[in-house]
């Protein structure tokens, strides 16, 4: 089975994206050859490297930023993706623009994706690449039927703000991360529905 590919995307790929993708691949380090994880920035200039409140917060788990530097999102980064995960609505729906037949049905928002998602959707499956695959699949088909709280479903822009809400906002990324890390590590059942935690602002 190939690769399953995951693009996180944000707008200038310095917080929010690269921070996803690092946490990502770092939750799912033993399946590193199967789970491929990049990401990219909607207004990005090529090659700056994540915002210092990034690497901090990384450093504090013990971390370093993953990458070269951010990379604008391009058609043929959709094209190549079989799972879009974008910070906010504007992320996902740039992700559809570029590629309507391929990322409609694969692109969402970190927290849209962790509550539409269902640890029974891959529970027939081992392969941490099928597991993705068929998490995509009940979230794609489950969208629409389950309130996700739209207003609920963004991680906001951490630029310009003051550092408590800066690190809000990380953590909000790092707690969606870790559930969509539970549902795809096979026999790891979360605590809890992947439908959300506790109420809005607290909750992936």
């Amino acid at each position: 089975m190939p690769p399953f590919r995951v693009l996180v995307v944000c707008t200038g790929n310095l917080y929010r994206s690269p921070l996803a993708e690092c946490l990502l691949r770092h939750q799912l380090l033993e399946h590193r050859e199967v789970i491929h994880v990049s990401s990219a920035g909607t207004r990005a200039v090529a090659g700056v490297p994540a915002a210092a409140a990034v690497t901090s917060f990384l450093a504090g788990r013990g971390l370093r930023p993953c990458g070269v530097g951010s990379r604008r999102l391009t058609e043929g980064l959709v094209e190549n993706a079989d799972l879009v995960l974008g910070a906010a609505r504007e992320h996902r729906e740039a992700a559809v623009r570029l590629s309507p037949v391929r990322a409609l049905s694969r692109a969402f928002t970190f927290r849209e994706f962790v509550r539409l998602a269902r640890f029974e959707d891959a529970a027939d499956a081992l392969d941490p690449a099928a597991r993705f695959a068929a998490l995509v699949q009940g979230a794609a088909a489950r969208r629409g039927a389950v309130s996700t709280r739209m207003g609920d479903v963004d991680v906001k822009d951490p630029l310009g703000e003051p550092p408590p809400q800066v690190q809000q906002y990380l953590v909000q990324i790092e707690e969606a991360v870790e559930r969509i890390a539970a549902l795809v590590r096979p026999g790891r059942h979360p605590s809890s529905s992947a439908s959300g935690r506790a109420g809005p602002g607290t909750s992936p």
